[in-house]
């Protein structure tokens, strides 16, 4: 068994003495930390991971000590699984696995944020409208009419935006979605598992927003929708190249199962499971088919991100859709506390995706936060402006999923109000981060890249259209090291310069490219940091020219 992570073996926990029950006590503590708040316990199994078993009695007084072991430290239980084990003995045995979780102090809700991509009309808006509303589908698209933003998107039936839903999960792992006429603001506070779903754009157009919503708005898992009458169509070999190159963990969802016969969705499956296997992608297919399956799934998932789960569907006759909720439910997120904690004591740093103007609000950011912790009445610069400058502002307040939140950690998306700024100041790919930072910015920046298809020969001169994080932006290729030319297939290190105005970028960051059907993936080795000095700026980056 291992030290770290958040599953615990134990074979029994019959009437233990009272010192054995405040260590028991401490280690519950330590697993649900580690999960960040939800920890899973197998009883009826010994610590080298062999399946012993207790009988009705052992296991009745076992789960007993649990459930005082949890109420001890806050936290709720329900029985995932119980399995019989083929053990030499008459009574039968039985092991049960149970999911304890517990809303950590310092936050509302353990939050997950899923990104949902799928070639254009497999079905993902209405799997989402399914999920989030609690009612099926009428076969026309009825579901899907309350997630789309504008008048277009419900004309078509198409989405072209990036949207937001929300899924709750209570603390017994029951649903919370819109089905009761709840609000968003009541789906938070009686959640204590939130799913925020990112529904992107199918559609071949609207790629470039898909690649924003992947690269900016950090998911950490993706859910691939697949039509069962279309197969692997359009661009959902794009999407799950993309969601491999961004390693983003994935699992695909096949829906509309109720239009076509078995043999139909054999035939998808199959299809899938041999693009899974190629080289390229090296991934383990495991077909979802019971509640059994969908537990260890997730469980495996979390662990081995080479696992892909396989769910067969239908937002129609609601077939199968249980499953992918017992999945959503126990799904632990990746990072662990440990790695948050390091995040969250760097340099305060918020990437903005979204600016709206709200009435008597004012200006507001939407984005994530990527490392450190921002609270209410904090001081920060945001830029770069199209001459390289940051400015100051003040974050007036912050909201979560709607509901009013004093302080950001690292790692979660928010909208912040900026009070009365000037929104023409601000654009998509800004970063606001702490004043004594010290942001270095560039316009010329190295990344070594693969290219992974181009028509004709990769050259100097070339304009491909830039995604870093939430940045986007027309770059130039101003020299190729060590080649004149790439094709398809090749790597190098290439030194690109952005058309318009400087942007803020680390090393290390991931990047990709496109401009028509040439695309490329890589990171970047370089940057040619822009000093304040350069800029005819004071050396307190500018902060004395400006006058609210």
């Amino acid at each position: 068994q291992a030290e770290d992570g958040n599953i615990e073996y134990k074979l029994k926990l019959v009437n233990p003495s009272q010192y054995r029950f405040e260590h028991l006590v401490t280690q519950m503590k330590w697993r649900l930390q580690e999960g960040r708040g939800e920890a899973v316990y197998q009883i009826g199994v010994e610590d080298n991971g062999l399946l012993v078993g207790l009988s009705e009695e052992e296991m009745r007084a076992s789960l007993k000590t649990l459930r005082r072991m949890a109420e001890k430290v806050g936290a709720d239980i329900t029985v995932l699984r119980e399995r019989e084990v083929d053990y030499d003995s008459d009574v039968p045995r039985k092991i049960t696995e149970v999911l304890v979780r517990k809303v950590p102090d310092n936050q509302q809700f353990l939050d997950l944020r899923v990104a949902v991509l799928g070639n254009v009309d497999s079905g993902k808006s209405t799997l989402l409208g399914v999920l989030t509303q609690g009612e099926l589908d009428n076969g026309r698209g009825r579901a899907r009419l309350n997630l789309f933003r504008h008048l277009h998107e419900i004309q078509s039936g198409r989405t072209s935006s990036i949207s937001f839903e929300i899924l709750g999960f209570n603390s017994k792992g029951e649903v919370v979605n819109y089905s009761d006429s709840r609000t968003a603001e009541e789906i938070c506070e009686s959640s204590s598992k939130m799913i925020t779903f990112i529904d992107l754009a199918g559609h071949h157009k609207y790629l470039k927003t898909t690649i924003f919503g992947l690269t900016s708005y950090c998911p950490d898992f993706a859910m691939l929708v697949v039509s069962a009458n279309t197969g692997i169509a359009g661009t959902t070999r794009e999407h799950l190249g993309l969601a491999m190159a961004l390693k983003v963990p994935f699992f695909i969802v096949i829906s509309k199962v109720d239009l076509c016969s078995k043999a139909t969705v054999e035939r998808t499956v199959k299809q899938l499971e041999r693009i899974l296997k190629q080289p390229g992608c090296n991934k383990l297919p495991l077909l979802v088919n019971s509640d059994d399956d969908a537990v260890t799934a997730a469980q495996q998932f979390a662990q081995s991100p080479n696992i892909t789960p396989i769910f067969t569907l239908s937002s129609v006759s609601g077939e199968n859709l249980d499953l992918l909720k017992v999945f959503l439910n126990i799904l632990p997120p990746l990072t662990n506390s440990k790695e948050q904690e390091e995040l969250m004591q760097q340099h305060t740093e918020f990437q903005v995706d979204e600016i709206y103007t709200v009435p008597e609000v004012g200006t507001v950011v939407g984005g994530t936060l990527s490392s450190g912790i921002c609270r209410e009445g904090e001081n920060l610069v945001v830029g770069p402006t199209d001459d390289g400058k940051f400015l100051r502002l003040k974050v007036c307040s912050i909201q979560r999923n709607r509901s009013a939140c004093r302080v950001l950690r690292a790692g979660q998306a928010a909208t912040l109000a900026l009070g009365p700024f000037d929104r023409s100041l601000l654009r998509k790919g800004m970063v606001m981060v702490s004043p004594e930072m010290n942001p270095t910015i560039c316009s010329v920046f190295e990344a070594e890249i693969v290219l992974l298809f181009h028509a004709t020969t990769f050259r100097k001169g070339f304009q491909v259209t830039v995604h870093v994080g939430n940045v986007r932006q027309t770059a130039i290729v101003e020299k190729i090291h060590g080649k004149d030319k790439l094709r398809t297939g090749e790597k190098a290190v290439v030194c690109f310069r952005f058309i318009k105005h400087p942007e803020y970028l680390k090393i290390g960051a991931k990047l990709l490219f496109r401009e028509g059907v040439t695309k490329g993936i890589g990171h970047v080795t370089n940057l040619q940091a822009i000093t304040t000095k350069e800029n005819g700026l004071e050396e307190s980056l500018g902060l004395g020219q400006l006058s609210f």
